[in-house]
Protein backbone atom coordinates (compact mmCIF):
# COMPACT_ATOMS: atom_id res chain seq x y z
CA UNK A 1 0.00 0.00 0.00
CA UNK A 2 2.94 2.36 0.66
CA UNK A 3 5.53 2.80 -2.09
CA UNK A 4 8.47 5.18 -1.84
CA UNK A 5 9.74 5.12 -5.44
CA UNK A 6 8.61 6.13 -7.90
CA UNK A 7 6.11 8.59 -6.48
CA UNK A 8 2.97 8.38 -8.64
CA UNK A 9 1.43 11.55 -7.21
CA UNK A 10 3.81 14.30 -8.40
CA UNK A 11 2.14 16.97 -6.25
CA UNK A 12 2.95 20.63 -5.82
CA UNK A 13 2.06 22.49 -2.63
CA UNK A 14 1.98 26.25 -2.16
CA UNK A 15 2.54 27.74 1.27
CA UNK A 16 0.09 30.34 2.63
CA UNK A 17 2.71 33.07 2.22
CA UNK A 18 2.74 32.47 -1.52
CA UNK A 19 6.21 30.87 -1.41
CA UNK A 20 6.63 27.55 -3.13
CA UNK A 21 7.17 24.52 -0.93
CA UNK A 22 10.61 22.89 -1.04
CA UNK A 23 10.97 20.57 -4.01
CA UNK A 24 8.17 22.25 -5.95
CA UNK A 25 8.55 24.24 -9.19
CA UNK A 26 8.86 27.98 -8.62
CA UNK A 27 6.56 28.81 -11.52
CA UNK A 28 2.91 27.87 -11.96
CA UNK A 29 2.34 25.74 -15.02
CA UNK A 30 0.01 27.25 -17.61
CA UNK A 31 -2.94 25.29 -18.88
CA UNK A 32 -2.49 23.50 -22.17
CA UNK A 33 -6.01 23.77 -23.49
CA UNK A 34 -9.60 24.53 -22.67
CA UNK A 35 -10.96 20.98 -22.28
CA UNK A 36 -11.42 19.64 -18.76
CA UNK A 37 -10.96 16.02 -17.76
CA UNK A 38 -14.19 14.07 -17.87
CA UNK A 39 -15.03 13.55 -14.22
CA UNK A 40 -17.92 11.85 -12.43
CA UNK A 41 -18.66 13.40 -9.01
CA UNK A 42 -21.10 12.59 -6.25
CA UNK A 43 -21.59 13.89 -2.72
CA UNK A 44 -23.83 13.38 0.27
CA UNK A 45 -24.11 14.81 3.76
CA UNK A 46 -25.55 13.10 6.82
CA UNK A 47 -26.43 14.53 10.22
CA UNK A 48 -24.84 11.59 12.05
CA UNK A 49 -26.24 9.95 15.16
CA UNK A 50 -25.45 12.50 17.89
CA UNK A 51 -26.14 15.95 16.39
CA UNK A 52 -29.51 17.68 16.14
CA UNK A 53 -28.61 19.71 13.06
CA UNK A 54 -26.19 19.55 10.14
CA UNK A 55 -23.54 22.29 9.93
CA UNK A 56 -21.81 20.78 6.88
CA UNK A 57 -22.39 21.99 3.32
CA UNK A 58 -21.18 20.80 -0.07
CA UNK A 59 -21.67 21.49 -3.75
CA UNK A 60 -20.79 19.47 -6.84
CA UNK A 61 -20.88 20.94 -10.37
CA UNK A 62 -19.73 18.68 -13.18
CA UNK A 63 -19.92 21.40 -15.84
CA UNK A 64 -17.57 23.62 -13.84
CA UNK A 65 -15.33 20.76 -12.73
CA UNK A 66 -15.90 22.04 -9.19
CA UNK A 67 -16.37 20.39 -5.80
CA UNK A 68 -16.79 22.36 -2.56
CA UNK A 69 -17.08 21.21 1.06
CA UNK A 70 -17.37 23.13 4.34
CA UNK A 71 -17.89 22.25 8.00
CA UNK A 72 -19.41 25.03 10.10
CA UNK A 73 -18.68 26.02 13.67
CA UNK A 74 -20.12 28.54 16.12
CA UNK A 75 -23.42 27.05 17.17
CA UNK A 76 -26.34 25.52 15.34
CA UNK A 77 -27.64 28.40 13.24
CA UNK A 78 -24.31 30.25 12.87
CA UNK A 79 -22.20 27.25 11.89
CA UNK A 80 -24.69 26.08 9.32
CA UNK A 81 -24.88 29.56 7.84
CA UNK A 82 -21.08 29.94 7.66
CA UNK A 83 -20.66 26.74 5.69
CA UNK A 84 -23.48 27.74 3.33
CA UNK A 85 -21.90 31.16 2.75
CA UNK A 86 -18.59 29.52 1.89
CA UNK A 87 -20.10 27.01 -0.55
CA UNK A 88 -22.30 29.59 -2.25
CA UNK A 89 -19.42 32.04 -2.60
CA UNK A 90 -17.14 29.45 -4.19
CA UNK A 91 -19.81 28.49 -6.72
CA UNK A 92 -20.48 32.16 -7.49
CA UNK A 93 -16.81 32.94 -8.13
CA UNK A 94 -16.22 30.00 -10.46
CA UNK A 95 -19.54 30.44 -12.26
CA UNK A 96 -18.80 34.07 -13.12
CA UNK A 97 -15.25 33.57 -14.36
CA UNK A 98 -13.88 31.17 -16.94
CA UNK A 99 -10.38 29.78 -16.43
CA UNK A 100 -7.75 28.50 -18.84
CA UNK A 101 -4.46 28.58 -16.93
CA UNK A 102 -3.29 27.39 -13.55
CA UNK A 103 -2.51 30.95 -12.48
CA UNK A 104 -6.14 31.91 -13.18
CA UNK A 105 -7.50 28.92 -11.25
CA UNK A 106 -5.31 29.70 -8.24
CA UNK A 107 -6.36 33.34 -8.45
CA UNK A 108 -10.04 32.38 -8.36
CA UNK A 109 -9.42 30.05 -5.43
CA UNK A 110 -7.86 32.95 -3.54
CA UNK A 111 -10.78 35.18 -4.50
CA UNK A 112 -13.34 32.63 -3.29
CA UNK A 113 -11.69 32.31 0.12
CA UNK A 114 -11.23 36.06 0.48
CA UNK A 115 -14.86 36.83 -0.42
CA UNK A 116 -16.26 34.10 1.83
CA UNK A 117 -14.07 35.27 4.69
CA UNK A 118 -15.25 38.87 4.26
CA UNK A 119 -18.91 37.86 4.00
CA UNK A 120 -18.84 35.80 7.18
CA UNK A 121 -17.04 38.58 9.08
CA UNK A 122 -19.58 41.12 7.80
CA UNK A 123 -22.44 38.87 8.89
CA UNK A 124 -21.01 38.70 12.42
CA UNK A 125 -20.74 42.50 12.55
CA UNK A 126 -24.42 42.75 11.66
CA UNK A 127 -25.43 39.87 13.95
CA UNK A 128 -23.22 39.98 17.10
CA UNK A 129 -25.06 37.00 18.52
CA UNK A 130 -23.30 34.89 15.87
CA UNK A 131 -19.82 35.85 17.08
CA UNK A 132 -17.43 32.93 16.77
CA UNK A 133 -19.00 31.49 13.63
CA UNK A 134 -16.76 30.20 10.87
CA UNK A 135 -16.09 27.10 8.82
CA UNK A 136 -13.51 24.85 7.28
CA UNK A 137 -13.25 25.08 3.52
CA UNK A 138 -12.19 22.70 0.74
CA UNK A 139 -12.39 23.59 -2.95
CA UNK A 140 -11.37 21.18 -5.72
CA UNK A 141 -11.21 22.46 -9.30
CA UNK A 142 -10.35 20.41 -12.39
CA UNK A 143 -8.92 22.09 -15.50
CA UNK A 144 -6.99 20.87 -18.54
CA UNK A 145 -5.10 17.78 -17.36
CA UNK A 146 -4.67 19.11 -13.85
CA UNK A 147 -6.36 19.88 -10.54
CA UNK A 148 -6.02 22.52 -7.84
CA UNK A 149 -7.22 22.37 -4.24
CA UNK A 150 -7.69 25.15 -1.69
CA UNK A 151 -7.71 24.14 1.97
CA UNK A 152 -8.48 25.74 5.34
CA UNK A 153 -9.27 23.88 8.56
CA UNK A 154 -9.47 20.20 9.43
CA UNK A 155 -11.70 18.91 6.67
CA UNK A 156 -9.56 16.92 4.26
CA UNK A 157 -8.78 16.12 0.65
CA UNK A 158 -7.38 12.75 -0.40
CA UNK A 159 -6.28 11.23 -3.69
CA UNK A 160 -6.59 7.51 -4.45
CA UNK A 161 -4.24 6.60 -7.30
CA UNK A 162 -2.54 3.36 -8.38
CA UNK A 163 -3.97 1.55 -5.33
CA UNK A 164 -2.45 4.13 -2.97
CA UNK A 165 -4.34 6.61 -0.79
CA UNK A 166 -2.66 9.90 0.04
CA UNK A 167 -3.91 12.75 2.22
CA UNK A 168 -3.34 15.89 0.17
CA UNK A 169 -4.03 18.42 2.91
CA UNK A 170 -2.62 19.05 6.37
CA UNK A 171 -5.09 19.61 9.22
CA UNK A 172 -4.95 23.11 10.68
CA UNK A 173 -5.57 21.77 14.17
CA UNK A 174 -4.00 21.78 17.61
CA UNK A 175 -3.45 18.04 17.66
CA UNK A 176 -1.84 18.06 14.19
CA UNK A 177 0.65 20.65 15.42
CA UNK A 178 1.40 18.39 18.39
CA UNK A 179 1.88 15.42 16.06
CA UNK A 180 4.24 17.46 13.88
CA UNK A 181 6.27 18.39 16.98
CA UNK A 182 6.47 14.76 18.06
CA UNK A 183 4.52 15.41 21.26
CA UNK A 184 1.79 12.88 20.51
CA UNK A 185 1.28 10.07 18.02
CA UNK A 186 -1.32 10.03 15.24
CA UNK A 187 -3.27 7.41 17.17
CA UNK A 188 -3.25 9.57 20.30
CA UNK A 189 -4.41 12.52 18.21
CA UNK A 190 -7.47 10.55 17.08
CA UNK A 191 -8.59 10.15 20.71
CA UNK A 192 -7.35 13.48 22.10
CA UNK A 193 -9.94 15.54 23.99
CA UNK A 194 -8.85 18.68 22.07
CA UNK A 195 -8.91 17.05 18.63
CA UNK A 196 -11.70 19.39 17.46
CA UNK A 197 -9.75 22.58 18.19
CA UNK A 198 -8.84 24.09 14.82
CA UNK A 199 -6.24 26.82 14.39
CA UNK A 200 -7.41 28.22 11.06
CA UNK A 201 -10.95 28.74 9.76
CA UNK A 202 -12.81 30.84 7.22
CA UNK A 203 -14.56 33.84 8.78
CA UNK A 204 -12.73 34.15 12.09
CA UNK A 205 -9.92 36.61 11.22
CA UNK A 206 -9.43 39.33 8.64
CA UNK A 207 -6.20 37.79 7.40
CA UNK A 208 -6.82 34.27 6.14
CA UNK A 209 -3.96 31.98 5.08
CA UNK A 210 -4.97 29.37 2.51
CA UNK A 211 -3.03 26.24 1.53
CA UNK A 212 -2.99 25.13 -2.11
CA UNK A 213 -2.17 21.75 -3.62
CA UNK A 214 -2.02 21.15 -7.35
CA UNK A 215 -0.93 18.47 -9.77
CA UNK A 216 -1.78 16.40 -12.79
CA UNK A 217 -4.75 14.06 -13.05
CA UNK A 218 -4.76 10.54 -14.46
CA UNK A 219 -7.63 8.34 -15.62
CA UNK A 220 -8.87 6.30 -12.68
CA UNK A 221 -7.95 8.89 -10.04
CA UNK A 222 -10.50 9.23 -7.23
CA UNK A 223 -10.48 12.46 -5.21
CA UNK A 224 -12.13 12.52 -1.80
CA UNK A 225 -13.27 15.63 0.08
CA UNK A 226 -14.65 14.96 3.57
CA UNK A 227 -15.48 16.61 6.85
CA UNK A 228 -13.91 15.37 10.08
CA UNK A 229 -17.10 13.51 10.82
CA UNK A 230 -15.64 10.84 8.54
CA UNK A 231 -11.96 10.86 9.52
CA UNK A 232 -12.62 11.06 13.27
CA UNK A 233 -14.70 7.90 13.00
CA UNK A 234 -12.80 5.68 10.59
CA UNK A 235 -9.09 5.27 9.82
CA UNK A 236 -7.44 5.88 6.47
CA UNK A 237 -6.98 2.15 5.94
CA UNK A 238 -10.77 1.75 6.04
CA UNK A 239 -11.19 4.56 3.52
CA UNK A 240 -8.59 2.84 1.34
CA UNK A 241 -10.47 -0.45 1.51
CA UNK A 242 -13.67 1.21 0.28
CA UNK A 243 -12.03 3.14 -2.55
CA UNK A 244 -10.01 0.15 -3.71
CA UNK A 245 -13.06 -2.03 -4.34
CA UNK A 246 -15.10 -2.09 -7.55
CA UNK A 247 -18.33 -0.13 -7.63
CA UNK A 248 -19.89 3.21 -8.44
CA UNK A 249 -18.72 6.27 -6.55
CA UNK A 250 -22.22 6.97 -5.22
CA UNK A 251 -22.18 3.53 -3.62
CA UNK A 252 -18.78 4.28 -2.11
CA UNK A 253 -20.01 7.60 -0.72
CA UNK A 254 -22.92 5.83 0.94
CA UNK A 255 -20.65 3.12 2.30
CA UNK A 256 -18.20 5.60 3.85
CA UNK A 257 -21.02 7.47 5.57
CA UNK A 258 -22.53 4.21 6.80
CA UNK A 259 -19.17 3.15 8.25
CA UNK A 260 -18.77 6.50 10.03
CA UNK A 261 -22.21 6.15 11.59
CA UNK A 262 -21.60 2.52 12.47
CA UNK A 263 -18.44 3.61 14.31
CA UNK A 264 -20.45 6.04 16.44
CA UNK A 265 -21.66 8.84 14.17
CA UNK A 266 -20.47 11.48 16.63
CA UNK A 267 -20.60 14.34 14.12
CA UNK A 268 -22.11 15.40 10.83
CA UNK A 269 -20.37 13.54 8.03
CA UNK A 270 -20.03 14.76 4.46
CA UNK A 271 -18.31 12.90 1.66
CA UNK A 272 -17.65 14.00 -1.94
CA UNK A 273 -15.97 11.67 -4.43
CA UNK A 274 -14.73 12.61 -7.92
CA UNK A 275 -13.55 9.94 -10.32
CA UNK A 276 -11.50 10.91 -13.37
CA UNK A 277 -12.92 8.95 -16.30
CA UNK A 278 -11.04 10.37 -19.26
CA UNK A 279 -8.55 13.07 -20.20
CA UNK A 280 -9.22 14.70 -23.61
Amino acid sequence: MITEKPDPFDLEATLPTGETAPGSPSQHRPGVGSAMPRVRSFGRTDMGLRRKNNEDAFHVDGDLGLCVLADGMGGAAAGELASQIFAQTAVEVFTCHGTSTEDEVLGLLQQAYRMANERILSHVQEHPGHAGMGCTGEILRFFDERFAIGHVGDSRAYLFRSSELRQLTRDHSLVQDQVDQGLITREEARRHRLRNVILRAVGTKEDLAVDFVRGRVLPGDIFLLCSDGLTDMIEDKVIWSVLSTAGRIDEKVDQLIELANRAGGNDNVTVVLSEVLEIP
